[in-house]
C-alpha cells in the first residue's frame, strides 16, 4: 500500500488544460488510477455528465469552472474516496421531473467535497444514501425568483455518519435538508435568506447541531418526527413572516436545546409534539413570541434561560400544558429578593393574559398598547386565575442567567 502510495506521489496529477495533456476532465480521469488526482485548470468547462466510478481526486485551480450549460447534472460519484475540491459549479439549469444537481452522490461513501463554489444550481449537492462524507468550507448561492424555480442547497437523504460544516448557503428553497439521515453532524455553517427553511430534518435521529447561523429566512429552522437531537450555540436570527419561526420542534422526542440565540424573529422557539425538551442557558430576545408551547407538547423543562424585549415570553394554546420552568431571567419580573440569594421570593408568571385571548383571536393583537390590556395584564399578574398555573417559574433569577452572557 505504501508503494503504491509513493507510486501516485511520483506520478503526479493529471493536468486537464486547453493545450493538453488532456483537453477534457473526462479523458484525464479515464486516465487516472485508482487513488489519483486530477488537476483542472482555469477556464469553463463544458461537457456532459462527468460519472466518477472509482476512487479519484478533482481539484480546480483558482478560476475552474465546470458549467452544465443550463441542462444537465455536472457531477455523479458513485464510488468511495472521491475528492472535489477548488471548483466553481454553476447553471445546472432547472428540472421539474428530477432532482438535479450539480454534484449528486450516489451510493457512495467517505466522499469529501471542500472548498468548492455553486452558483446558480438548482440542487448544489446531493447526497442519496451515502456513509461518512463530509461537506465543508463551500459557498452555495442560488438566484432564483420563486421557491418553485429551485432546489436545497446541500440535500441528503437516507444517509449516515454525515458531517456539514462551515459552508455558506443562501438563495435556495431550504439551505440544509436531511431526511432519513442518521447521525449527522452540523456545525458552524451559515444558511440565510432561504425560500423557505434555512435548516429542515425529518426522521433524522441521533443528530448534533453545533455553532450554526440561520438567519432571515422564509420560515426559519424546522425539525420534524425526529429522536434525540441536539442543538447548541446556534444563532436564530430575524426570521419573520406569519407562519415564520426561528425553530420548530414538531413530533419529535428527546431534544436538547442549549446556549442558543433567538433573536428578532416573529416567534423564537414553536414546539407542537415535543416529548422530552430539556431547554438551558438559552437566550431570547426581541421576539414577537419568545417560547410557544401547544398542548401536544409534554416534558418540557425551560432552566437558567434570558428572556427581554419579547412581546409575549411565553404563549400557550390551552390552560393545562407539562412544561416545567425553573431559574430563568425574566425581564418582565416584577418580584423581590429580601434574601439577596440571586432569586426571587415571588413567583413569576410568564403567560400575560392577553397571550392567551390572542391564542383565541389572532386579530386582538391589534389591542397589543392598548391601556387596557395593561391593566389586565397586571390584575393577571397580581391575582393568576385564567393563567395556566402550571407554566410558572418558582425561582426566577434576579441576577442575569448564563444564558445572557
Amino acid at each position: 500500500m505504501l508503494l503504491f502510495a509513493a507510486l501516485l506521489a511520483v506520478q503526479g496529477p493529471l493536468v486537464v488544460a486547453p493545450d493538453g495533456p488532456y483537453r477534457s476532465i473526462a479523458a484525464a480521469v479515464a486516465a487516472a488510477p485508482d487513488g489519483g488526482t486530477v488537476r483542472v485548470t482555469a477556464g469553463v468547462w463544458r461537457g456532459p455528465l462527468l460519472q466518477l466510478d472509482r476512487p479519484v481526486t478533482l481539484v480546480g485551480d483558482a478560476g475552474a469552472i465546470l458549467d452544465g450549460e443550463g441542462s444537465h447534472e455536472i457531477v455523479l460519484v458513485r464510488a468511495p474516496y472521491v475528492t472535489l475540491r477548488g471548483l466553481t459549479f454553476r447553471n445546472t439549469g432547472r428540472s421539474y421531473h428530477e432532482d438535479r444537481a450539480a454534484v449528486h452522490v450516489d451510493s457512495a461513501a467517505s466522499c469529501l467535497i471542500e472548498h468548492n463554489r455553486f452558483d446558480d444550481t438548482f440542487f448544489a449537492i446531493y447526497l442519496a444514501q451515502t456513509e461518512g462524507c463530509v461537506v465543508r468550507r463551500n459557498v452555495v448561492t442560488g438566484r432564483p425568483s420563486t421557491e418553485t424555480a429551485t432546489g436545497n442547497a446541500i440535500h441528503s437523504w437516507g444517509s449516515r455518519n454525515l458531517t456539514i460544516e462551515d459552508n455558506q448557503v443562501s438563495g435556495h428553497r431550504d439551505g440544509i435538508y436531511l431526511e432519513f439521515t442518521r447521525h449527522a453532524a452540523v456545525r458552524r455553517n451559515v444558511s440565510e435568506q432561504n425560500f423557505r427553511y434555512g435548516l429542515h430534518f425529518m426522521y433524522s435521529d441521533s443528530s448534533a447541531y453545533e455553532g450554526n447561523t440561520f438567519r432571515q429566512n422564509g420560515s426559519g429552522v424546522a425539525v420534524m418526527y425526529s429522536h434525540v437531537v441536539r442543538m447548541a450555540s446556534n444563532r436564530f436570527l430575524a426570521n419573520r413572516g406569519a407562519t415564520a419561526y426561528g425553530l420548530l420542534l414538531k413530533e419529535i422526542a428527546d431534544v436538547t436545546l442549549i446556549g442558543n440565540d433567538f433573536t428578532g424573529n416573529t416567534t423564537g422557539l414553536l414546539a407542537d409534539g415535543a416529548e422530552r425538551l430539556e431547554a438551558s442557558g438559552n437566550r431570547f430576545t426581541g421576539n414577537g413570541w419568545a417560547v410557544r408551547l401547544l398542548a401536544s407538547t409534554s416534558g418540557g423543562r425551560f432552566t437558567d434561560n434570558h428572556f427581554a424585549g419579547n412581546s409575549f415570553d411565553v404563549a400557550v394554546n390551552a390552560r393545562t400544558v407539562d412544561a416545567e420552568f425553573v431559574g430563568n431571567w425574566w425581564d418582565a419580573y416584577r418580584g423581590w429578593d429580601l434574601d439577596h440569594d440571586g432569586t426571587g421570593d415571588v413567583p413569576h408568571h410568564p403567560v400575560r393574559l392577553f397571550a392567551l385571548l390572542v391564542e383565541r383571536a389572532p386579530a386582538a393583537l391589534m389591542l397589543q398598547r392598548a391601556l387596557f390590556i395593561r391593566v389586565l395584564d397586571a390584575a393577571e399578574r397580581v391575582v393568576p386565575a385564567l393563567t395556566p398555573a402550571q407554566v410558572v417559574d418558582r425561582a426566577p433569577r434576579v441576577s442575569r442567567s448564563r444564558g445572557s452572557e
